[in-house]
């Protein structure tokens, strides 16, 4: 894989859901790859969202929630005859997020155009995941841009299964078109079951390494750290103790952290620890894309 000039900002891009999470006391803009891309802006990448919004209030206010983080929404398309997609969000105990999601959203109808075919050819880095694929039509437009793609960007899979919008099939063509996997502890077990994995879950992301065109899979494991594992290397790394607040956009801060110390060949151990602590800061605060303090950019 080839290293972005040094000299310029690498142009990563988030490819799926724009919603908004909604909590019992407000509203918080949301959506992994809207979240990932506000993340990748905070470290120092050029970001982009590719997504649809509904011509409503909520739409509105998600195009300049983006603008406000310096967030490219250029390519977020406005429908006027499907709503902004929203989620309602529950948490437990322990700030551990539960999702309902409203269906036939504005993200359900992302199409295809000649900008995206550009931005496709530009980007550097990218990461998708599962719900931004629930409906065929996005599904089609994200294969195809991910098709669009060099050969030498780096696209990430954080597969992040929800409820019942994922399918083994869908998981496996996504796995064929990327070169980056991003698994959580709940949800290896169910690709085990799927793809026959055996052995410790480290045996199972390498099982994984070898069938599929991966070159790093990541799995992680919240408060007890996360393995990243390539056909070179290994590491595990834990993240600092912390008071936990919520852990919305936890994962999505790991995953940017892990993409730009990619682009820049940091050394895998470093990237596993700087991605956990930035992961662990951010469930200390509220909502999904908090500032970063300067001692983690």
């Amino acid at each position: 894989m080839q290293i972005p000039n040094p000299r310029r900002q690498p142009r990563i891009l988030g490819l799926g859901e724009v919603l908004w999470d909604v909590f019992p006391d407000g509203e918080t803009f949301g959506g992994a790859p809207a979240n990932f891309a506000c993340h990748c802006r905070s470290l120092g990448a050029d970001a982009a969202v590719v997504s649809a919004v509904g011509d409503d209030e909520r739409g509105r206010r998600a195009v300049a929630f983006l603008k406000e983080h310096s967030v490219d929404p250029s390519h977020i398309q406005v429908l006027k005859d499907a709503p902004t997609g929203a989620v309602l969000v529950h948490l437990d105990a322990e700030g551990k997020a539960e999702y309902q999601f409203l269906s036939d959203t504005a993200w359900d109808h992302i199409a295809w155009t000649s900008a995206l075919a550009d931005a496709a050819s530009r980007a550097d880095a990218l990461c998708f995941g599962t719900l931004g694929q629930r409906s065929a039509h996005s599904r089609a437009t994200i294969e195809r841009f991910l098709r669009a793609t060099r050969s030498d960007c780096l696209r990430v899979f954080d597969i992040n299964l929800r409820q019942h919008f994922h399918s083994p099939e869908l998981v496996r063509a996504s796995l064929e078109a990327a070169n980056v996997l991003k698994v959580n502890d709940e949800e290896l077990p169910v690709m085990a079951d799927w793809f026959s994995l055996q052995g410790k879950p480290e045996q199972q992301l390498e099982a994984l390494l070898d069938r599929f065109p991966l070159d790093l899979a990541i799995l992680t494991c919240g408060p007890r750290g996360a393995w990243m594992i390539s056909r070179e290397e290994s590491n595990f790394a834990s993240p600092p103790p912390v008071d936990v607040v919520s852990t919305v956009g936890a994962g999505d801060a790991f995953t940017a952290a892990v993409v730009m110390g990619l682009l820049v060949k940091r050394p895998l151990d470093e990237i596993n620890r700087r991605a956990n602590a930035i992961a662990a800061y951010v469930c200390t605060q509220q909502g999904a894309v908090p500032p970063l303090p300067a001692s983690l950019v």
